[in-house]
């Protein structure tokens, strides 16, 4: 018997529309069912309708950032 047939199959929602989708290598788009649904969620990132928790940067930490400083910390 090869390993091919003992392989679990992974079902999974995708993300943007709870289609089930197969987590499989040959599925280019996992864990999103097409290209559309990940073209989506990257819009939905870009347009920072997701957040991640976290403590707030100050105004002074992204002037940090934008201006290619490196960031300081107070000792």
């Amino acid at each position: 018997m090869s390993n091919s047939t003992n392989k679990k199959v992974i079902n999974v929602n995708c993300p943007t529309c709870q289609t089930v989708v197969e987590w499989v290598e040959r599925n280019e788009h996992r864990p999103f069912c097409s290209d559309r649904c990940r073209l989506i969620d990257l819009g939905a990132w870009a347009a920072e309708d997701y957040k991640i928790a976290g403590k707030p940067a100050s105004e002074w930490d992204m002037a940090d950032v934008t201006m290619g400083n490196e960031p300081t910390t107070l000792q």
